[in-house]
């Protein structure tokens, strides 16, 4: 009988051993749950910081590439108007040449206002209505441009 009772003292032993060991496993578990959770939790916190970062950056972008678009356009603009004015003081003033003079002049300074007036977002619209009313010259440019633009790399 005294080997029935320390057999049954030594497997009362190994119950205990085994209830602490799933005990230590779950605690280790909970843990390493925990970890994973705080784990996930930085991770997700900064992607957000990342996105919100790269928002901010192309917005930055898009704000100084409109600035600088938007300072070519005037500074074209301000370019045009100028040779229109260099064609009226130094073109001839009558005639068919001083008509054709005025004429291109005007065009240049009202093509100068328009460029002052409007930005990229304006001029956008007007040429994609513009195309739509006129498709088939709008195509014939397309193709005319396009050849000269093969042709002028293709001399490279």
């Amino acid at each position: 009988m005294a080997n029935q009772s320390s057999g049954s003292r030594h497997n009362e032993g190994m119950g205990q051993t085994a209830t602490e060991m799933a005990n230590k496993a779950k605690e280790t578990a909970s843990n390493v749950a925990e970890k994973a959770k705080t784990a996930a939790s930085s991770v997700a916190e900064q992607a957000r910081d990342a996105a919100s970062n790269l928002g901010r950056s192309a917005r930055d972008v898009a704000s100084n590439l409109g600035e600088r678009a938007g300072d070519a356009t005037s500074a074209v603009a301000g370019g045009i108007r100028n040779l229109a004015g260099t064609i009226r003081d130094r073109g001839p003033n009558e005639g068919v040449m001083g008509q054709a003079t005025k004429q291109v002049a005007s065009a240049l300074d009202q093509s100068g206002r328009y460029l002052e007036e409007h930005d990229i977002g304006d001029m956008t619209k007007d040429l994609a209505g513009m195309i739509r009313r006129n498709p088939f010259p709008a195509v014939l440019l397309g193709i005319g441009i396009g050849y000269l633009f093969a042709r002028a790399t293709s001399r490279s």
